[in-house]
C-alpha cells in the first residue's frame, strides 16, 4: 500500500475510487464502506483509495480537549492494507484546512488534488467550513467536478447504529460484548511488558504488566476475561486494570495473568483482547483476601472462555 503524506505527486493513480474519514476503530461499518470502495475499483479497473487526516480534527478544532483513540496509527495502516486499500492519502489537518468551503474542498482536494472518479461516503457525511456541506451539496458539486458520489447506509448491530463514538462509550462503561459486536472483533490493547513490583508472584499469580497508552480508550478499572496474543500464540488470561488500592494507590497499569502457562515476557510486545467484564476494582483487607478473590476471578474467567 502506498502512503502519501499530503496530496500525491503527479501522475495520479488510475481511476481513483475514494472514501474519506478518520476510521478510528475500523468497525463493521468502516469495513462495509471499504468493501464497497474496493469492489467498485475492481469493476472500474481503478485504484481503491482512502483520504484521512492527521492530526485528528478534534485535536485541532477543540484544543485542550481530551480525545482517546480506539486504534493505534500502526494498526490502522495495517488494517487499511488488509482491506485492499492501495493508496492512503494523509492530509495535515489545520485550522486553515478546516476553513475550506465545501466548493473549495471538492475542487482543490477531490477534483484537482486527487482526480477522484468515484467517491463513497456515509449518508450523514458532512464537510467543509462549519460542516456546511452535506451529501446533497456534495452530489451537486461532484456533478460539476465530474465524479460520481455513492452513499452507503449506516450499519446497525442489535438495533444500534455502529459508530466510533458509540464504541468508545461501550468500552468506557465496561460493555465489552456490545463493543465487540460493533467492532467485529474484541477490543484490544498492545504494549511492551515492563517489570512490576512482583506482588503477583507473591500472591501465587505471575502477571505481565503493561503501561497503557494515555491516548487510548480504556475500560473501567477492574477485572476482565481476556486473551493474550504473543508471537502468534493466543493464551487465555485474566486481566486487571487499576492502581492496586489494596497496596496503596499506584500507577494505573494493565496486569495480565496467563492461565495454565508460565511465560517470561519481560520486554516482549503483547496484545490483550478484552472479552467480558468480571468485576470492578476493590480494596481488600490483606493480600490473602485478595489472593482468594483472584482465584474466584480465574474460575469465572474460565467459565466465560468456555462459553
Amino acid at each position: 500500500m502506498k502512503v502519501s503524506r499530503g496530496l500525491p505527486a503527479l501522475p495520479l493513480p488510475p481511476n481513483p475510487v475514494l472514501t474519506i474519514g478518520n476510521f478510528d476503530g475500523q468497525h463493521i461499518g468502516h469495513r462495509q464502506l471499504l468493501a464497497s470502495v474496493v469492489q467498485c475499483a475492481r469493476e472500474q479497473q481503478g485504484t481503491p483509495m482512502v483520504l484521512t487526516f492527521d492530526p485528528h480534527p478534534v485535536l485541532v478544532l477543540s484544543p485542550g480537549s481530551t480525545f482517546q483513540f480506539l486504534t493505534s496509527p500502526s494498526d490502522k495502516l495495517a488494517w487499511f492494507e488488509a482491506q485492499g486499500v492501495e493508496h492512503l492519502v494523509m492530509l495535515n489537518f489545520t485550522k486553515a484546512f478546516a476553513a475550506l468551503s465545501p466548493q473549495e474542498f471538492v475542487c482543490s482536494i477531490l477534483r484537482d488534488g486527487l482526480g477522484v472518479k468515484d467517491l463513497f461516503v456515509g449518508e450523514h457525511f458532512v464537510f467543509g467550513k462549519d460542516r456546511a456541506g452535506n451529501t446533497e451539496i456534495l452530489r451537486d458539486l461532484a456533478g460539476q467536478a465530474g465524479f460520481r458520489v455513492h452513499l452507503v447506509k449506516p450499519v446497525s448491530s442489535r438495533e444500534t447504529i455502529v459508530s466510533s463514538t458509540r464504541i468508545r462509550q461501550f468500552i468506557r462503561t465496561g460493555k465489552l460484548e456490545q463493543a465487540m459486536q460493533c467492532l467485529g472483533r474484541p477490543y484490544s490493547l498492545k504494549g511492551t511488558v515492563i517489570e512490576g513490583a512482583h506482588r503477583g508472584e507473591e500472591l501465587g499469580y505471575h502477571t505481565a504488566n503493561l503501561r497503557p497508552d494515555k491516548d487510548r480508550v480504556l475500560p473501567p478499572d477492574g477485572v476482565y476475561a481476556t486473551k493474550m496474543v504473543w508471537q502468534d500464540t493466543v493464551c487465555p488470561a485474566v486481566s486487571y486494570i487499576g492502581t492496586r488500592p489494596t497496596f496503596g494507590e499506584g500507577e494505573r497499569l494493565l496486569e495480565v495473568h496467563v492461565l495454565d502457562a508460565d511465560c517470561d515476557l519481560y520486554g516482549q510486545s503483547v496484545e490483550v483482547q478484552f472479552l467480558q467484564y468480571i468485576r470492578g476494582d476493590e480494596r481488600f483487607e490483606d493480600a490473602a483476601q485478595l489472593a482468594e478473590r483472584i482465584a474466584q476471578d480465574i474460575q469465572q474467567t474460565r467459565r466465560v472462555l468456555t462459553e
